[in-house]
């Protein structure tokens, strides 16, 4: 009798899940998806995925499919059928109705990663509060008038440190425990400090402050979430400024004339101004240019919150969706010669080859969800190219080359062989 029950209810699942697929795939052949190909069952083409960045070509899974079926494709990854995007206009679309059509979804392994109070991961109204807050601490009066000094300080002390060899692209030493266990202790004394009245002017008081009533937890996973994402991507853009300047000898030589010029009106030791700042205008093209090539975020991950009709073909309700910047960036239909490292593009946006690089260029992504570091990302690699520049020469110590996924970075951590310059060289 119990081997006739379980029998009967296995037969019962197994016909409930075939009439579903049957229904769901009834229901999708009467709409009209992008092009592509779903692949292997459950796998799908995660492996050719995974395999393609093996190569040297940075864009060679989303590559091969543009060329076969459009800049709209569909293809299933990481256990979900998604659509690929790597048309500006589409991208643009999906940015801008972040919480109307598109909701934040990331594959497990990546929501992992990232921690499950991070700013990536949350949605709706939370998400809206908590970006507004950290903006509010990273805008450009908040950098000019409280961080730049301290962010001139840190490269200086950091750079007197070096020695003959350096890896640029050093390995993360803070480890995600060590830093939530230093933070934790902070957060409990900060947070009696709070109750008795004492109040700082600081992010950490803006979180024990707001409504939400966040635990402890709560609250060192949010740091560490940023910290850790500030500094992963940080020096990784470091990293890769350095190795595409050595490689490309005008614009290093351009470069050290734009900052010497600021040098020779400041003292050896005086740091750096806002108004130094804003008196680098090559310097924000290396920059422009860095973020550009590099594509530290490749693009992000979306679930459509109902079927959505976009560019002729219909994404259905619930499928996931990856907006891709770095096929948009990397396209030469939008940048001439857009594999090829070249800052003099951006004087005057000689090398966009469209019109609004505001809607192809999309280094901190756009939308509710833009990057809120993204002023600060900026001036710190200024500052760090202007020390760099102004008190070393260096060579690679050995050949390095660039691996795309998971992330960008160099095989190596890029080492270069370094020479103090005399102040008056």
């Amino acid at each position: 009798m119990a081997f006739f029950v379980y029998y009967l209810f296995f037969l019962t699942a197994t016909i409930s899940a075939v009439f579903f697929l049957l229904l769901r795939s009834s229901r999708l052949r009467r709409l009209r998806l992008p092009p592509g190909n779903l692949g292997l069952p459950f796998v799908g083409e995660t492996l050719q995925l995974i395999a393609a960045y093996k190569t040297e070509n940075p864009e060679p899974f989303i590559d091969e499919r543009v060329s076969r079926f459009g800049s709209i494709f569909t293809t299933h990854v990481f256990g979900e059928p998604t659509v690929f995007s790597a048309d500006p206009e589409t991208n643009r679309f999906i940015l801008q109705n972040e919480g109307k059509l598109f909701e934040c979804s990331y594959p497990g392994s990546i929501s992992n990663l990232l921690g499950k109070h991070s700013l990536l991961l949350m949605k709706g109204s939370l998400h809206k509060r908590m970006h507004s807050l950290t903006m509010s601490f990273a805008n450009s009066s908040i950098i000019k008038d409280h961080l730049l000094v301290d962010i001139d300080r840190l490269v200086r002390l950091n750079l007197d440190s070096w020695t003959d060899r350096v890896f640029l692209m050093e390995e993360a030493k803070k480890a995600r425990t060590k830093v939530a266990e230093a933070l934790s202790l902070i957060v409990r004394e900060r947070r009696k400090e709070f109750e008795r009245g004492e109040r700082k002017n600081d992010m950490l008081a803006a979180l024990l402050a707001t409504d939400n009533n966040f635990s402890d937890e709560e609250i060192v996973d949010f740091l560490v979430a940023l910290l850790v994402a500030g500094y992963e991507t940080t020096s990784t853009i470091m990293t890769l400024a350095v190795k595409f300047l050595t490689e490309t000898p005008l614009a290093l030589a351009q470069l050290k004339e734009e900052h010497e010029g600021i040098r020779a009106k400041k003292s050896e030791s005086e740091a750096l101004e806002w108004s130094d700042y804003k008196s680098m205008p090559f310097t924000q093209c290396v920059v422009n240019e860095t973020l550009r090539v590099a594509n530290i975020i490749s693009g992000v991950f979306r679930r459509a919150m109902t079927d959505i009709n976009i560019k002729g073909y219909t994404i259905p309700k619930g499928w996931k969706v990856f907006a891709s910047f770095r096929a948009v960036h990397l396209d030469h239909d939008h940048f001439k010669d857009a594999r090829t490292f070249n800052p003099w593009r951006w004087q005057n946006n000689s090398g966009v080859t469209c019109p609004g690089p505001g809607n192809i260029y999309t280094p901190f992504g756009g939308g509710p969800r833009l990057c809120p570091g993204y002023e600060l990302a900026r001036v710190e690699l200024s500052v760090f190219l202007h020390h760099l520049v102004t008190r070393f020469s260096w060579v690679p110590a050995e050949e390095d080359k660039l691996v795309f996924f998971p992330t960008t970075r160099t095989q190596k951590r890029y080492p270069i062989n370094v020479k103090r310059r005399n102040a008056s060289s």
